[in-house]
């Protein structure tokens, strides 16, 4: 396993589900999406309502042919996809589960032949044991070989299982960090992306109640245990006498086992976890967390972050699953198959013998009878039991196949694209009527925006709270999209534009800014991934939000791990966090710093264009406030004083708005002032009432 998971991963070129093949027996039903939501849908007096996400879906006829058409249109191409992870592994542990669900009717078989040989060997009174002996040592040597057997396929089958697990989880991660702040904002979506997740779960033995989707193999094996069992009873059953022993081991199969303290199975050993494999844990769950949760979004977005947790993720996801491994499984499927049970229920026929020696049957039959019926009853249990789990996991299945085919709202289409074409000095923005509504809100957040801004020039958008300022920078940075009227940035339709790479020439501290849940030098180094192992640079970035002074007073300075706490809800249960006593929290002014730093990762690089900062010094002094600004000024000017890039902050600070060569003020929604400062005073509105009031 450890040698399997070490290997680069190769995913296939193309990772198509099918999903969108129309139904002939349900006209609606055209896509696997629309068979997860038809499934979800309550009937009745709650009609037009659904289920919660993971809530298990009625047995009846309508979901039965729902999930008909999920397993039609899925299935195949999904194991396909997973066979071509592992094919001579997986095809051999589909070999070996056949075989070895053959083992119990032929244990049962063996066992026969050595009663039946103690049986004539009393009836005759010829006390020759050269017989028994050799059945005896051929039964030990089939237990042995059988559970060489089943070690083996274990340790194959856990291989096969630690591959899938890996692949279904990083599609899964990579899905997540696509997909922007608009898709995940839909509550359909959001449902989606949760049964998608308990999918992806399911592979590791979560206890969420479904079956792991690879567990259909051992649908397989039990319906083949069954059937094997079937042949050897009816093959055996001949006469009366066979029927009345049929019965009677029926019966007796029913009544709860008396000596169940008697079958004491090794209990497998807690995996040791080191250092090394508790710190991949950790960081796995950090990344995992960041990928996935809402708080994140926006910077993951901006910064581009999705390769870089990706990369960073799988490298720790492969030192935890190659550290799962149990060392106990070469060792168990031997000893487990010495159970002290048959002993005994074989010891347990011997006074039957006088019942049946005058008859046809043989103390043998009776002990294949027993154990047959036995295993068929333990069998067909768990045959309903894991049919009705994958019923389940059917639907689970649709969800994770139909996520794969969501698409960021706001990228797009490829015929719609055109190349981001920078300008000298920053970039032009052009804002026409502009409206935003938030979903389920039926006031719109902004509405009739309108302003100009030349390449180069800064912005200040000041006004109360709640006026729309941070939604008008979320527009501007792409991270939410908007819903009336035009903006032009370099005189192009900002969403014709590609976000991913529009957002490479874009900086922006956010109001809700992200407080990572990882190293100084990882909060900072965010900002610019590519040039995170860069020491100098992050340190340069630190000096210029002015937060030297607090990386200096941590104990391992950039190596210092944040303390964040109640931000990882999407944590899986059980993880571990090796270095939570040794985490450091900061102030709300030392983390404002922090994310300054990750700003100006990005901010002072030649190809950005536009800085966008949220309130980026609410809350720090006026004296670091001034500094703060007197940067943001330097970087966006060359040394001649030449104008570079584009500048748009918002503040509350008014003495700060003033250094701005254009200020907006905003007022429910839409910008009811705009011009300089001096223009803005002579009007004596809104914007020139409130500065005075703020002297």
């Amino acid at each position: 396993m450890r040698h399997r998971l070490s290997r680069k991963l190769l995913f296939p070129a193309d990772f198509q589900l099918s999903s969108s093949q129309p139904s002939t027996t349900k006209p609606k039903t055209e896509t696997v999406y629309d068979a997860w939501l038809a499934s979800r849908e309550l009937t009745g007096d709650h009609k037009g309502e659904y289920l919660v996400p993971g809530a298990p879906r009625a047995l009846n006829w309508r979901n039965a042919r729902l999930a008909f058409f999920v397993t039609r249109n899925c299935t195949p191409d999904f194991l396909r996809v997973l066979w071509g992870l592992n094919p001579i592994r997986t095809t051999l542990m589909l070999t070996l589960n056949i075989v070895r669900s053959l083992f119990p009717a032929f244990r049962g078989y063996s066992q026969a032949l050595i009663v039946d040989e103690l049986q004539n060997l009393i009836a005759s009174e010829t006390f020759t044991w050269t017989r028994l002996v050799y059945l005896v040592s051929s039964e030990v040597f089939r237990r042995i070989v059988e559970g060489c057997l089943d070690s083996f396929a274990t340790s194959n089958e856990n291989v096969v299982f630690g591959s899938a697990r890996f692949f279904i989880e990083y599609k899964q991660m990579e899905q997540r960090v696509k997909l922007d702040v608009p898709t995940l904002g839909d509550p359909i979506i959001r449902s989606l992306l949760q049964e998608s997740d308990l999918f992806a779960r399911s592979f590791g033995g979560g206890g969420f109640g479904f079956l792991s989707p690879l567990e259909f193999i051992h649908i397989l094996s039990l319906i083949t245990e069954i059937l094997s069992h079937l042949f050897l009873i009816i093959s055996l059953t001949r006469g009366i006498w066979h029927l009345g022993v049929l019965f009677l081991s029926i019966f007796s199969s029913m009544l709860p086992l008396l000596i169940t303290w008697f079958n004491c199975r090794n209990s497998p050993p807690d995996t040791p976890t080191d250092a090394k494999t508790a710190k991949a844990a950790d960081r796995q769950e950090r990344l995992r967390n960041m990928a996935y949760s809402d708080i994140y979004r926006p910077e993951i977005a901006l910064f581009g972050l999705g390769d870089w947790i990706l990369k960073s993720w799988s490298r720790a996801r492969k030192i935890v699953l190659a550290s799962e491994q149990p060392l106990y499984g070469q060792y168990s499927s031997i000893l487990n198959q010495f159970n002290v049970n048959e002993i005994i229920a074989i010891i347990q026929n011997v006074p039957l013998l006088l019942l049946f020696q005058s008859s046809s049957t043989t103390l043998g039959s009776i002990t294949i009878y027993r154990s047959s019926i036995q295993s068929l009853v333990y069998a067909v249990g768990n045959l309903v039991s894991t049919t009705r789990m994958v019923f389940q996991g059917i639907f689970l299945m649709s969800a994770f196949t139909a996520s794969m085919k969501l698409k960021a709202k706001l990228k797009p289409h490829t015929e719609e694209m055109i190349p981001y074409l920078p300008k000298h000095g920053g970039v032009s923005l052009t804002v026409k009527g502009l409206g935003y509504t938030y979903p389920g809100c039926s006031e719109p957040a902004l509405k009739n925006v309108n302003f100009t801004l030349n390449a180069g020039e800064s912005l200040a958008i000041v006004g109360f709270n709640g006026s729309g300022k941070s939604t008008l920078a979320k527009v501007l940075l792409r991270i939410i999209d908007y819903d009336k009227g035009s903006l032009l940035v370099n005189d192009a339709e900002l969403r014709r534009y590609d976000p991913a790479e529009y957002h490479s020439h874009v900086s922006a501290v956010f109001q809700g800014f992200s407080k990572f849940n990882t190293t100084v030098k990882e909060n900072v180094g965010l900002g610019n991934v590519d040039k995170i192992g860069y020491k100098p640079v992050i340190e340069a970035a630190i000096r210029l939000a002015e937060a030297e002074t607090v990386v200096q007073s941590l104990p391992n300075g950039l190596k210092t791990m944040l303390e964040t706490p109640g931000q990882d809800p999407w944590s899986y249960f059980g993880s571990c966090s090796v270095e939570s006593s040794q985490r450091q929290g900061l102030s709300g002014g030392e983390w404002q710093r922090i994310a300054l730093a990750r700003a100006f990762m990005r901010a002072n690089e030649p190809g950005v264009d536009l800085l966008v900062f949220d309130e980026p010094t609410s809350a720090l002094d006026a004296h670091a406030q001034n500094q703060i600004f007197n940067t943001l000024e330097k970087i966006s000017r060359s040394p001649s004083g030449e104008r570079l890039k584009t500048v748009v902050y918002i503040t509350h600070r008014l003495s700060t708005a003033r250094r701005a060569d254009k200020i907006a003020m905003m007022d429910n929604g839409t910008i009811s002032e705009f011009g300089t400062h001096e223009e803005l005073m002579t009007l004596n509105g809104s914007y020139a009432s409130l500065y005075r009031a703020s002297l």
